[in-house]
């Protein structure tokens, strides 16, 4: 009996939607079964039957190949010239006793009385020191063997080894490195043909297809692909945060690798990733080409760096702080303080000044003017615009040489105008401190900073819920709590354990 003849006649279309629901569900079925077995499985073919409608045509392909790029082409040329990197590093571990000062942890409890020894034994209590293994990925960058990779990859590296997609294994030198880009540049010895890529010269549109490679897990050779989801990424890394985020899979190993365009040039190295689980969650961040060439030129030629610097600490300009000081546009970057002696301070630049552009470069925020002054040679001479009071000036001024390590501790800054006892710096100067905030150098045990538990290398990060970004912020702060009449003003900090407030006082002392 056909079953559409049991549906009741008063309703004549049911029929046909349970037989059409029924042929859905079949068909899904099977479509559920080639998916889960994997394999392609053989199915009768339903009757013919006009008002039946296929859910999926499997005789049509879903997508042709113009629809989705093959990247073979491009992987088989650029894979001979990425490697993996082997890293043998110096690792001490300081290793404390528990136990130390003679004291019974079983105090108190049925344990005490027993024989237990405690306090420092012989051979414990000293710091002690074995060999870590680390990898990663790199990509060599010229025939002669020069290679690019991460720096945190060969950090306190005793030795280094690199292999080939073809197995190969040579021995590497590190030729320099740049902590502050996170960049090394590698040397392997012994051939003048070693298969290369070039970097681009044009950065890459939000949007573009890329190709990434490396050695991720170490599993060696491994390509994965996605598209450039943003430019000029800030991740809080150092003072030139500039990466380009992809969506490419991006895993550990892959650290120092190449990330190529469809002409396969390299685009970005692959350096951070975002992600709570530590594997990839489709957030990856790329050192732009442009940083890649400027940091390895350098690091050939000499082994390190050289960057400009005028010696000021600076701030984002706000659209309140636009307002504030009538410009019409909330660009440029504002002159927190000019360092004393600087090249800057020499030159005539105040606090509360704006620079809008640097030889005719216009400056879009504070990161945008580090990394131009970076880029100039020490020595030469620039023209800084900016705006003063509702009007714009210009002035030339040489550029200096950005001090070794950390620079904000050859000029800090003191509090000595509220005896709190302690030195400050900007936070986008110091190593590791983030890029706004002001880090915490001193501390004067006496003081009053230290009987509220501030530390060395705390980070102020607002005072009376106003934020800063320096010593100059945190100085105007607490006069203007005192000019209210404010006895004391509560502190945000970033300490080791986590934020925190402390309440100091704004009155002077002593």
């Amino acid at each position: 009996m056909d079953e559409t003849n049991m549906i009741p006649p008063q309703n004549p279309g049911t029929g046909r939607t349970i037989a059409r629901h029924k042929a859905k569900l079949a068909a899904c079925a099977a479509i559920v079964a080639v998916l889960g077995a994997g394999a392609v499985l053989a199915a009768e073919k339903p009757a013919p039957n006009a008002l039946m409608t296929p859910v999926v045509d499997l005789s049509t392909p879903a997508r042709t190949e113009q629809a989705v790029p093959s990247f073979a082409n491009l992987v088989e040329r650029v894979k001979p010239a990425v490697v993996s990197v082997f890293v043998k590093a110096e690792e001490v571990d300081q290793v404390s006793n528990p136990f130390s000062g003679g004291q019974n942890p079983f105090e108190g409890t049925p344990f005490q009385g027993l024989p237990f020894q405690f306090g420092p034994q012989s051979g414990q209590g000293k710091p002690q020191t074995h060999l870590m293994q680390a990898q990663g990925s790199g990509f060599f960058i010229s025939a002669d063997g020069y290679l690019i990779t991460n720096n945190h990859v060969v950090e306190h590296a005793k030795s280094v080894e690199i292999m080939t997609t073809d197995g190969k294994r040579y021995k590497a030198k590190v030729a320099g490195t740049d902590p502050k880009t996170d960049l090394a540049l590698l040397k392997v010895a012994g051939s003048n043909d070693f298969p290369y890529v070039r970097l681009a010269t044009k950065s890459p549109r939000i949007g573009d297809w890329v190709v990434a490679m490396g050695n991720p897990f170490g599993l060696g050779g491994t390509v994965t692909a996605g598209i450039v989801s943003a430019n000029g990424r800030d991740i809080g890394s150092g003072p030139y945060d500039d990466f380009i985020q992809i969506d490419a899979p991006i895993n550990k190993g892959n650290s120092g690798g190449p990330t190529f365009n469809q002409n396969g040039e390299v685009v970005g190295v692959n350096t951070a990733i975002f992600s709570p689980s530590g594997g990839s969650v489709g957030i990856a961040f790329d050192i732009p080409a442009e940083t890649v060439k400027y940091v390895s030129e350098q690091l050939r030629d000499s082994g390190h760096v050289t960057r400009g610097w005028i010696g000021v600490s600076i701030q984002p300009v706000t659209a309140d702080i636009a307002d504030s000081l009538g410009l019409k546009e909330a660009k440029g970057a504002l002159v927190d303080e000019p360092q004393d002696g600087g090249p800057a301070a020499q030159a005539g630049l105040k606090s509360q000044d704006v620079i809008v552009s640097v030889n005719d470069h216009e400056i879009k925020d504070g990161r945008d003017l580090a990394r131009t002054i970076a880029a100039v040679k020490p020595g030469q001479q620039i023209t800084i615009s900016y705006i003063r009071n509702g009007e714009k000036h210009s002035l030339d001024l040489n550029v200096g040489q950005y001090p070794d390590g950390k620079s904000a501790q050859n000029t800090p800054s003191t509090d000595d105008d509220f005896k709190l006892g302690m030195t400050l710096a900007p936070a986008n100067e110091v190593d590791g401190a983030g890029t706004h905030g002001a880090v915490v150098m001193n501390v004067d045990p006496e003081g009053t900073a230290a009987e509220k538990g501030i530390q060395q290398g705390d980070v102020i990060l607002s005072v009376g819920g106003k934020s800063v970004s320096g010593p100059g912020d945190v100085k105007r702060a607490l006069k203007e709590a005192r000019k209210d009449s404010k006895r004391a003003v509560l502190m945000q900090l970033k300490t080791a354990q986590g934020d925190r407030f402390v309440a100091v006082p704004t009155t002077r002392e002593g």
